[in-house]
């Protein structure tokens, strides 16, 4: 629970509750329908964890799309890299975008002026199902699927089909896939990564602990094409990233990609698939 100094923000757009605040020990901080998204103490972990590992598997990724992101710290992070040419964003709330422009300048720090990118506010998966474009890397930072939600849509088979058919053949996707902790892991984590596992031919996942949420996070990453996750050291970061990392380096990527033996072993045993017809939830 953030302690909260001050309210910079605090109302509803077309589509979610948004609070943006000021906390003792975290910063400015984003609250989605009563949920953390992120803080300015820690969201540089989330965040570079997030798009780091996905986008230096890739040997040089050119064209990339996010869905989500609206406080636009994914976009800062993709646009570090050297070899971006282009970053389509789509992000279905653009009130979320215009109040991240103004009250969380230290997460975007001036990325939505980037000339590369190209910024749409519609859904992501009807966009994507009539996108022409073919992406080196497709990063989904999205809001949990809650059932109370329509966000729960882009976590299905279906829908992980689609993003399969936008990328080219080498081309990766990384999403975020829920909470990692011992009390609720199975919820999510688990059934997202299966279902994934049933669309790609390649399939790894990795956590970190982000303080602000109170407990690990997941990500997942997949590709038609097997990937070395142990294939990234420190002269690739330098080399094509414009700047120092905070987080993430060789190390931390290591460290991410060990995961205990009992979400492994509950991997090896999950058959539960996320669809349209039988969608799972985040508690």
């Amino acid at each position: 629970m953030l302690k909260i100094r001050k309210v910079l923000f605090s109302g509803k757009t077309q589509y979610q509750s948004v609070d943006i605040i000021e906390s003792e020990i975290y910063g400015r901080s984003l609250i989605l329908d009563g949920k953390t998204q992120s803080t300015e103490r820690d969201e540089y972990i989330y965040h570079e964890a997030l798009v780091s590992p996905a986008m230096l598997m890739h040997e040089s990724p050119a064209e990339v799309f996010i869905a989500g992101g609206g406080e636009g710290a994914t976009l800062r992070e993709v646009l570090n890299h050297k070899s971006v040419i282009n970053v389509r964003m789509v992000d279905l709330d653009e009130e979320i975008v215009e109040l991240s422009k103004l009250y969380l300048p230290k997460h975007h720090m001036g990325a939505f002026e980037d000339p590369r990118l190209e910024l749409h506010h519609v859904d992501a998966r009807a966009y994507l199902q009539t996108d022409d474009a073919r992406y080196d890397v497709v990063i989904l930072d999205l809001v949990d699927p809650l059932e109370e939600g329509t966000a729960y849509q882009l976590y299905t088979k279906e829908f992980y089909e689609i993003v399969k058919n936008s990328l080219k053949p080498d081309g990766i996707m990384v999403t975020q896939s829920g909470s990692s902790d011992i009390t609720n892991f199975r919820d999510c984590y688990v059934p997202i990564v299966h279902t994934i596992r049933t669309v790609f031919n390649w399939v790894d996942n990795y956590q970190v602990n982000i303080s602000g949420f109170g407990m690990p996070w997941s990500f997942t990453i997949a590709s038609q094409t097997p990937r070395d996750t142990n294939g990234i050291g420190l002269d690739k970061c330098n080399e094509r990233i414009n700047r120092n990392l905070r987080f993430y380096d060789y190390e931390s990527h290591v460290h991410m990609f060990n995961i205990p033996k009992y979400v492994r072993d509950e991997l090896a045993m999950e058959a539960r698939i996320n669809s349209d017809d039988n969608p799972i939830f985040m508690v």
